[in-house]
């Protein structure tokens, strides 16, 4: 059935009987390419029957659908024209594992960070007001994005009339990871009145099915229904914001979807519409632990999924364990992202020292600073591509304050497969414009641990950043560590590479690729804010010609300034940087990506031969 769908109207098209089977079909669909490609597993199992009731209901792309960061977007993917190009999912050139306005006509955003659709949506809706345009708005958000602070700030100004806008509320209980918070526990309240709407719904059928005066009655008896809520249920939170709230209702049941949203369309202000889905529905170790099946690498679907021990991020893992140990000072936190940080071992250690806040990146980070303040010493970690939104936190509540709190940033660099929204490249423009802010790049999991282990003695914030997988081998007992912290391969080299992080390890190789032909040595930092230019400058002194090798953004970045800095000291020779230009990279693999910006070996050795 899914092969003869590749339209929304193909899928309207179809008698609704026979969508549960097409659920299903789909499923399998997902299960099979995401256990070859990897990607978001349980978020796309889940909101099945979600997508292709929103499909029936509205007519995309006149109707304009923002899903919310995008990860439970591959239904809608594989009914909307890509379904024969979708086993190449996350692939070079092929169908982004996010929505993406460049690939689609029904793609209205390019979506992958938690919180911005309700406010989008919003702009959008009003934007049609104003131009007469009457289709309508559809925001699908997760109850994870509901922890995002933007989220509120948004509902905050939905209580307009004459704005055809439907939020969708996909709750699935889980938040990624574990349930967390006050809005957690107020959905499960919320949840207690599914059995009103199932009765409320199934009036509105028996009241249409009254020839002639139906739909008056309808119409008659639904502020009778709604005082009748009132009074025996307390109003809720989007009620109390001048929204109207349908639900909650089985968001696994396409039926009862449809007929929801349906209703929905006959209101006319912003609707709320509460739908209950269950994580990894179909394949039973995504339902059985959701959040682990949350984001998967390919993996055997007999067999399921492995943990890693060999990552940075498990590095990071059995770092805090030993410092939690050692020292009741010590305190995580996160951003609903524990187990791609490295930090839920620590959770199930020291449960009352760990602290997972949600999807709300800006408060992990003033919290973490407000727990310096109280006397604790807290690690927050955050991937690298979120923690563009703690610019103003760290700035002014830890580094003004000049207290000890330690950003662990994974996912630091090139990050393969998600795209544009998820790399790591601009933290380190970031992070080092701010004063007395320490950034370190380790390239190696012994050298991230022993970076963690010796943050308890040190004062003011600083930022680890570690890429996301494994590291990569190269002989590291070829290099000299200097007094000043720098490990140098070659240092009497005529051309010196300068880099930091794993991408070393590629300089490296270059460097042994070019030794028949040249002299080429290799300075890494580990430290790369505030920049030690004397030390940089000792490095190169005697080389002719310098290249600087960034796995990150150009403008702003270490490379800029190092270069910067050997200029205003009068280095004589030649500097020649080899960064991102101001582009937001694609998706692919690993390998693909370091081959597109010059970061292979082949690529760099051929970079120093040419003189450019």
């Amino acid at each position: 059935m899914l092969e003869n769908v590749n339209s929304p109207a193909d899928l309207k098209a179809l008698p609704e009987a026979d969508l549960p089977a097409l659920a299903e079909e789909i499923r399998e669909k997902i299960i099979k390419t995401v256990s070859k490609r990897g990607g978001h597993l349980s978020p796309n199992l889940g909101s099945v029957e979600l997508t292709l009731a929103v499909h029936r209901v509205f007519s995309a792309p006149e109707d304009t659908l923002i899903f919310d960061v995008g990860h439970q977007c591959y239904t809608h993917k594989l009914i909307t024209g890509r379904g024969a190009e979708f086993e190449t999912l996350r692939a070079p050139g092929s169908v982004s594992g996010f929505t993406n306005k460049n690939e689609s006509e029904y793609d209205s955003v390019t979506a992958g960070h938690s919180g911005p659709a309700v406010s989008e949506a919003l702009g959008v809706a009003t934007s049609k007001k104003l131009r007469g345009d009457e289709t309508y708005t559809v925001a699908i958000s997760g109850d994870g994005s509901f922890t995002n602070g933007m989220v509120y700030e948004a509902l905050n100004n939905c209580a307009a009339k004459g704005l055809r806008l439907i939020i969708i509320l996909n709750d699935n209980g889980m938040l990624i990871s574990e349930a967390v918070g006050g809005f957690s526990k107020h959905l499960s309240r919320i949840r207690t009145s599914e059995r009103y709407f199932a009765f409320k719904c199934g009036l509105k059928r028996f009241f249409s099915r009254i020839p002639l005066i139906g739909r008056a009655l309808v119409r008659g008896a639904r502020r009778v229904k709604e005082s009748v809520k009132r009074l025996f249920l307390n109003t809720n939170m989007f009620e109390a914001l001048g929204i109207e709230y349908l639900g909650p209702v089985d968001g696994n049941d396409v039926s009862k979807v449809i007929s929801v949203l349906e209703e929905a369309k006959t209101r006319d202000e912003v609707v709320l519409v509460h739908l209950k889905t269950k994580k990894g529905l179909g394949y039973p170790p995504a339902e059985a632990e959701p959040d682990a099946y949350h984001f998967v690498t390919p993996f055997d679907p007999e067999r399921g999924t492995e943990k890693d021990p060999s990552t940075f991020c498990a590095a990071v893992s059995g770092a805090l364990l030993k410092l939690g140990e050692a020292d009741e000072k010590v305190v995580a936190v996160t951003a609903a992202m524990p187990e791609g940080t490295g930090t839920a071992e620590f959770g199930k250690r020291f449960p009352e020292r760990f602290f997972d806040v949600g999807i709300a990146e800006e408060h992990a980070a003033s919290f973490s600073g407000g727990l310096a303040l109280g006397g604790m010493r807290p690690f927050c970690a955050i991937y690298s591509t979120f923690a563009q939104r703690i610019f103003d936190q760290v700035l002014e509540d830890s580094s003004l304050q000049s207290l000890p709190v330690t950003f662990l940033l994974s996912h630091a660099g090139l990050v393969p497969g998600d795209g544009a929204t998820h790399q790591g490249i601009f933290d380190v423009a970031l992070f080092s414009s701010v004063p007395g802010v320490t950034v370190l790049s380790p390239d190696s999991r012994e050298e991230l641990s022993e970076l963690i282990a010796g943050q308890c003695e040190k004062n003011g914030p600083r930022v680890i950043r570690y890429p996301k997988g494994r590291e990569i081998e190269y002989p590291r007992d070829r290099f000299i560590r200097t007094e000043s912290g720098l490990s140098v391969f070659n240092p009497e080299a005529d051309v010196m590479i300068v880099t930091y992080g794993r991408v070393t390890a590629r300089a490296y190789d270059a460097a042994d690729l070019l030794a028949p032909v040249m002299r080429v040595g290799v300075v890494r930092f580990t430290k790369i804010a505030p920049l030690d230019g004397g030390a940089l400058l000792d490095a190169v002194h005697g080389a002719k010609e310098v290249f600087f090798i960034e796995e990150g953004i150009r403008r702003g970045g270490f490379s800029e300034s190092a270069a910067a800095y050997l200029e205003a000291a009068g280095y004589k020779g030649r500097a020649v940087i080899s960064a991102i230009e101001d582009e937001f990279p694609p998706h692919g693999d690993l390998d693909f990506l370091l081959d597109k910006y010059g970061f292979t070996s082949d690529a760099i050795a051929r970079r120093i031969l040419s003189g450019r």
